[in-house]
């Protein structure tokens, strides 16, 4: 499933973390009292909140889980609309940006979060705690229903997370396809966000369950020609290029932080927040 090549595709610092740890440590958003807000969607159990939770492992340096996940699935775990902070150093101070957590997309109708209200809260118009209604979007008289959303409501950038076990690829045995009810919404919330001018990067995930080779080793995953086709595959349904596709390993068996995992982590954070200070350039 696997075949891999000697020499890398995508070329990272494996094992030299620190250049990206003291970007993400040293920075602020060029636009005062403004804190970069990307949003994480995609479909049921691609693994949103665990990326979540690993980025704050890795700025950490210990693993936590306080956006909570569910090994058994089936449907979105996340019901409620949620910013993450993450701490820094003393308690009280945080890192100045946030991480949405939304419910998850579903196929079928009358369940999953509303593309409706994804789009929504791309304009800063959802409130933190907002209960997701698979059936119905939130309306203006609704408490939760920000009328007047300023620069920091706003998501800028999006963070589309694909499960890579699943990405409508072929292995020996079967075709693992990404519904097509899923697609059109991602490509919905996609086209929305365009027009909104926010940029978006992909993430992939669960990428050591889709290639044995990177399953032994992490290092494997830039020498994948499997995962470099996946890759290839996502862009070409959804539209992302592919140099704003980060394959990841998330963390969830793991007790401790491992480098090689922190490294593919940290350049999709280091991607972020590069692509939020080109949106804060465009306004």
């Amino acid at each position: 499933m696997g075949n891999s090549q000697t020499k890398e595709w995508r070329s990272v610092p494996w094992g030299n973390n620190e250049i990206e740890l003291q970007i993400v440590k040293k920075y602020q958003p060029s636009k005062e009292d403004v804190q970069l807000r990307c949003m994480v969607y995609g479909p049921v159990g691609a693994g949103k909140s665990s990326f979540i939770n690993s980025v704050e492992s890795v700025l950490r340096g210990k693993i936590t889980d306080r956006a909570k996940t569910d090994s058994i699935g089936g449907e979105s775990f996340t019901k409620t609309y949620k910013a993450y902070k993450i701490r820094k150093g003393e308690p009280g101070t945080h890192y100045p940006f946030v991480f949405n957590d939304i419910m998850g997309l579903e196929r079928d109708e009358g369940r999953g979060v509303c593309v409706e209200d994804v789009k929504l809260a791309m304009k800063g118009h959802v409130k933190d705690g907002y209960k997701f209604n698979p059936v119905s979007a939130l309306s203006e008289d609704d408490q939760h229903y920000n009328s007047d959303p300023s620069l920091n409501d706003r998501v800028h950038v999006l963070v589309c997370v694909i499960p890579g076990n699943i990405a409508g690829l072929q292995n020996d045995n079967a075709t693992l396809q990404l519904p097509t009810e899923d697609v059109k919404k991602l490509r919905e919330v996609r086209l929305a966000a365009r027009d909104m001018g926010i940029p978006e990067i992909a993430i992939l995930t669960k990428i050591d369950e889709a290639c044995p080779e990177v399953g032994k080793d992490i290092r494997n995953v830039y020498k994948s020609n499997y995962l470099k086709k996946k890759m290839e595959e996502v862009s070409g349904v959804l539209g992302v290029p592919q140099s704003r596709i980060f394959p990841v390993k998330n963390y969830h068996e793991e007790l401790n932080t491992n480098d090689d995992i922190d490294t593919l982590i940290l350049s999709a954070l280091t991607q972020m927040i590069e692509s939020g200070e080109d949106f804060f350039d465009d306004l």
